[in-house]
Formats: structure tokens, C-alpha cells, sequence
């Protein structure tokens, strides 16, 4: 394997360990699945893309990027606009949505519900923007010769705010009290109630992080590819597969799972062909359940 695969396979990897960590979060703390969080990768992308348009429109300075950037400073606030609206959309999904089935104890209903929340936050972007693909500039990023392998520099940007993104949530969990609530209602939620958590607003704030993780890589996929309402349906299986892999509930897990699909999808693509892309994924996440069901570091319950 040469340098420039390991490359492209980490820059991958990364986004996909992130969007991986709220579905490994959403599952640690609700013990749920959520089928429609490939949809908020989406989301994230788009609502991203209004709020840069609208700092564009406002200051058009702010549409000036850094020599060989195409990401703009109007879209890193973009970036983090998105990601916190992302977040709010994945809170009020639950209040209307999940969490009246789940008072009710219609555990396979919610799962269910997930689907169909899935099929109707991509008709609306779909309507709302069309199914044309759009872009977050229309300028290239020209890659950096490196010696040894070749990298835009948009790449570089999207592998350090994954980097940062994912130190600042880890010491977030072990640090803050809200963190050691979240993992402390995912152990047992019936004893966490008994000993006074708020369990209902570490469940608003497990939305809201999580959806905030799948705003982030929407934004990242978004400025590394296209921005297109089906984005999100076709990073689903990864974002699970890593997940799985690396073991539902666990954050370290979502870092190695992301990486290991990401490297993969990357020699099978150098190696094999693009359109073997996808059945790594599905590959990986076979071996695994055959091999260690609980992933890897996932841990029997």
C-alpha cells in the first residue's frame, strides 16, 4: 500500500469517524439506532451552504478564500452554524417524533419511525433545493506536492477540524458533568434517574451533539465532493458499518471503525476500482460480526 493511499484513506476515515460518533452516541445513550441520521449529514450540508450564501451576500470579503483553499471564511462560519442548527433539527426530530413512542415503550416503532423521518427530510431538501448538485465554491483546490504523495488543502483543513472536533468531544465525555451523565444514562438509565440526573436533558443534549457530528461531515463530504440530497442516504451503511465495527457506544470505537472503512474504501478504489467502493463496507462489517460480534471495542451487555 503507497503513502498516497494512506493518505486519501485518513482524510476518509475522518469523516466518516465522525459521523460514525453520533450514531455511536445516539446508540450508547438511547439504545437506538437512528435510520435518518445519514439524512442530517445532509442537512448539515445544506443548512451550512445558506447561512455562507447569506455572510457572502452581507460581506463579500468574507467570500475570499486562502491561496489554495476553495473553504472560505463565510463557510467556516458556515460550517459551525450548520452543525449547531443540525443539532437543533436532530432535538426537535426526537421532541415530536421519537420521544412520544419512546414514552410509550414502542422501542420497534421508533426504529421504525426513523425510516420514515429518513424519506421525508430528503423530499424536503429535495424540493427546497432540487436534486441538482451544488458546491461550496466554484474554485479548485490545487493539491500540494508533498514528495511522497499529493494532498489539496482542502483536505488538509477537513482532517484538522475532524482531529479537533473529535479531541474536544472526547474530553468533553470524561471531563464535563453533562459527559459523565450522557455515559452515565448509557450504562443504566433507570439508575441514573434514581440518583437525580436530568435524563431527559441528557437526552436532548445527546440529539444535539450527535446531530451536531452529522452536520460536521456533512460540511466535510459537502466541500470534498458535491452537496446533493441523497448524500447522506449513500454515507448511511459506512457511517454504520464504522460504528459496528469499531463497537456500538464506544467513541474510540467510531475512530478506528471510520479509519479501517476509510482505508479500505481507499485501496479498493486505487487498487480494485470505484465501484467496488461500497461493498467494503459491507465487507468489513460481515468479517467483524462473524469474528467478534461485539466490534472492536465494543463491550458485551
Amino acid at each position: 500500500m503507497n503513502l498516497q493511499v494512506l493518505l486519501d484513506g485518513l482524510v476518509e476515515g475522518s469523516l466518516l469517524a465522525l459521523g460514525a460518533a453520533g450514531v455511536t452516541l445516539t446508540y450508547g445513550t438511547l439504545r437506538f439506532g437512528n435510520f435518518a441520521h445519514g439524512e442530517l449529514v445532509s442537512v448539515g450540508a445544506y443548512l451550512a451552504l445558506l447561512v455562507a450564501c447569506a455572510i457572502g451576500a452581507l460581506l463579500p470579503d468574507s467570500l475570499m478564500a486562502a491561496d489554495g483553499f476553495t473553504a472560505t471564511p463565510a463557510l467556516l462560519v458556515g460550517f459551525l452554524s450548520g452543525a449547531a442548527l443540525t443539532g437543533l433539527v436532530a432535538v426537535a426530530i426526537d421532541r415530536l417524533v421519537y420521544r412520544p413512542l419512546r414514552d410509550r415503550g414502542a422501542a420497534m416503532a421508533v426504529s421504525m419511525a426513523s425510516f420514515g423521518v429518513s424519506m421525508a427530510l430528503r423530499a424536503a431538501l429535495e424540493v427546497g433545493f432540487s436534486a441538482r448538485p451544488r458546491y461550496y465554491s466554484d474554485e479548485l483546490s490545487i493539491a500540494w506536492d508533498l514528495g511522497f504523495a499529493r494532498i489539496a488543502p482542502d483536505r488538509v483543513l477537513v482532517g484538522a477540524w475532524s482531529v479537533l472536533i473529535f479531541a474536544a468531544l472526547g474530553l468533553f465525555l470524561t471531563r464535563s458533568r453533562t459527559g459523565r451523565e450522557m455515559r452515565a444514562v448509557g450504562e443504566n438509565r433507570q439508575l441514573a434517574e434514581v440518583v437525580g440526573i436530568d435524563v431527559r436533558r441528557v437526552l436532548r443534549m445527546t440529539w444535539l451533539i450527535g446531530g451536531g457530528l452529522a452536520g460536521a461531515a456533512g460540511v466535510g463530504i459537502g466541500l470534498l465532493v458535491q452537496i446533493r440530497p441523497s448524500m447522506g442516504a449513500e454515507v448511511l451503511l459506512p457511517l454504520f458499518a464504522a460504528a459496528i465495527v469499531g463497537g456500538l457506544g464506544s467513541l474510540r470505537g467510531a475512530l478506528a471503525g471510520g479509519l479501517l472503512i476509510g482505508w479500505g474504501e481507499a485501496v479498493a478504489v486505487a487498487y480494485v476500482g470505484a465501484e467496488w467502493r461500497a461493498a467494503v463496507s459491507f465487507t468489513l462489517l460481515v468479517l467483524v460480526l462473524l469474528l467478534r460480534p461485539t466490534g472492536l471495542f465494543g463491550r458485551r451487555e
